[in-house]
């Protein structure tokens, strides 16, 4: 008779899940100001699954930010060292803001 051993559960998760999520939640929160990105960072970490990729999630979502008002930028004025000053300016914003959502993070995806 054969005997089926269970095997270990894999880890499962993903980044673009979590990333939107935190977004969501961070929108729907923003009239909790420390604390309502401090629970999406959370949802959004335990749902990625693990530290490293709560961590990656919490953070994407600056540098896609970043980046598309880069181009909105570079078309709104068509001068490429002022759209760059602008989008470098915004992103440094959003990662500097991002910090209880990065905390968050690390919280659920400890929890995970």
């Amino acid at each position: 008779m054969s005997q089926v051993l269970p095997s270990q559960p894999q880890a499962q998760g993903s980044v673009f899940w979590g990333s939107f999520w935190m977004l969501v939640l961070s929108v729907l929160l923003f009239w909790l100001p420390g604390l309502g990105s401090l629970i999406a960072g959370i949802v959004g970490g335990k749902i990625a699954g693990s530290v490293g990729r709560a961590f990656l999630a919490s953070i994407l979502p600056s540098l896609v930010l970043g980046a598309a008002l880069l181009l909105l930028a570079q078309w709104l004025t068509g001068i490429a060292w002022l759209a760059a000053l602008i989008a470098l300016g915004t992103v440094m914003f959003a990662i500097i803001g991002a910090g209880t959502l990065v905390v968050g993070a690390l919280i659920g995806g400890l929890l995970a």
